[in-house]
């Protein structure tokens, strides 16, 4: 009777282990994406001469995003590709830095955020980003050789796609991760992430083909994504290349949303790679 019982008691362990895994499986976007979907305001009403755009994905969704010209002469276009959660709204604090500071912006939201249509993966953001970047270059206050990708969170791994497929002047990410996997090991230390993911987000395996400066950003006080992971992309990506730390600052905290150090990294270093392509020495 008491083998039995044992029997029974791992039996239910072992059908409750199967039932969280199950819905580890089915709902794991639900985790990775979380997306504030309803609809934003005009661009006009929180920013400065924003424009209302939208623009078509190879897959036929039209996303809306905003136009954010430069506070005078621009120096360059930087296409903003934001990380997993709320929409573009939360970009405004960024967007209104970098363009006193001389850059126009397309602050964009995925599909399922910001109102948009569709639902997250990974490939559809990349897919986002694409079209996101096609419609830049459509725009004759656009200069298509003058393009910055900065990618945040998830949406550095984004870019960073985005990035070897079609180099821009300068690619900036900001609290970049090695891979998804590895990130929801630190947050999921009880589940086999490695096996259940179906975004991978693997963007340690591609940064050795990208052929443009790279800046990246890490909070140390970061424990969303550790600065540490941050750092160990860093170092596998190509020269020309810089890594910033900026201390004590958490990832969603002000210094890394629109920081002045943050702002003052990401300003000089497109100035000098519009300057000198291939470098990020000052």
């Amino acid at each position: 009777m008491h083998g039995g019982r044992i029997v029974v008691a791992v039996s239910a362990i072992v059908a409750m282990a199967l039932v969280v895994l199950a819905l580890a499986w089915l709902f794991q976007r639900r985790l990775i994406y979380l997306p504030s979907a309803g609809r934003v305001p005009p661009a006009a009403e929180l920013l400065h001469g924003g424009e209302d755009v939208t623009f078509a994905t190879a897959d036929g969704l039209r996303l809306e995003g905003w136009f954010v010209p430069a506070a005078g002469h621009s120096r360059a276009t930087v296409l903003v590709l934001n990380g997993n959660a709320g929409n573009r709204v939360a970009r405004v604090p960024l967007a209104v830095q970098l363009s006193r500071a001389g850059l126009s912006l397309l602050l964009v939201d995925y599909r399922g955020y910001g109102g948009n249509p569709g639902h997250p993966s990974e490939r559809g953001l990349v897919a986002d980003a694409r079209a996101a970047r096609a419609y830049l270059a459509t725009r004759d206050d656009v200069d298509p050789a003058r393009l910055v990708y900065f990618g945040e969170s998830l949406g550095a791994a984004v870019a960073l796609q985005l990035a070897v497929e079609q180099p821009p002047m300068a690619l900036v990410l900001r609290s970049p991760f090695v891979s998804l996997a590895e990130v929801g090991r630190i947050h999921y230390p009880f589940l086999p992430v490695g096996l259940l993911l179906r975004d991978r987000w693997a963007s340690i395996g591609q940064v050795g083909g990208l052929r443009c400066p790279v800046l990246v950003v890490a909070g140390a006080g970061d424990e969303i994504v550790p600065w540490r992971q941050s750092r160990r992309l860093a170092a596998e990506i190509p020269e020309p290349k810089r890594f910033v730390l900026i201390p004590g600052a958490d990832h969603n905290s002000l210094e890394l949303l629109a920081g002045q150090r943050m702002i003052d990294e990401v300003v000089r270093f497109v100035a000098d790679a519009s300057r000198h392509p291939g470098r990020t020495d000052r």
